[in-house]
């Protein structure tokens, strides 16, 4: 299979869209409303901003994406890549493209020298857990994560 992992591209827009709604349906959530969308694709895309898109990308279209921005670590004194979201179609899940993303973004988080990556994971994923600590990724039993929704 001839993937190519990229940037996001405007022209993309309706195809990432696409595969969030497929995450949300995967995660039983709500996807996004038509304001959230537009919201999404003009913070993707207005200048200067922190939010990244990586995508995979076959002879059929996007295939995959992973959403991540940088934070700051002040006990390290460097940057974080923060992964938000990464998805793959169900049709190509097993294929080996979680790895070539997930490589992707360990090359990115070295070029920026950051001194670690991190994200949430859903308590029930287990497949996710799994890929995840191939990768030596620990589960923080020390922290909890806390939201306040605005």
């Amino acid at each position: 299979m001839n993937i190519t992992l990229r940037e996001i591209k405007k022209s993309d827009s309706k195809q990432l869209l696409k595969l969030i709604t497929e995450l949300a349906k995967f995660e039983k959530l709500k996807p996004p409303s038509l304001s959230a969308q537009k919201r999404l694709i003009n913070d993707i895309f207005k200048k200067n901003s922190n939010l990244k898109v990586l995508v995979a990308e076959s002879q059929k279209g996007l295939i995959a994406y992973a959403f991540y921005f940088f934070t700051y670590s002040s006990f390290l004194a460097q940057p974080t890549l923060y992964l938000e979201d990464i998805y793959i179609s169900s049709e190509y899940q097993k294929c080996g493209i979680g790895t070539c993303i997930f490589k992707e973004l360990l090359n990115i988080a070295k070029q920026y020298k950051c001194g670690r990556i991190e994200f949430i994971v859903l308590k029930w994923n287990k497949n996710a857990i799994k890929f995840y600590k191939k990768f030596n990724a620990m589960e923080l039993k020390d922290w909890k994560f806390f939201r306040i929704n605005i």
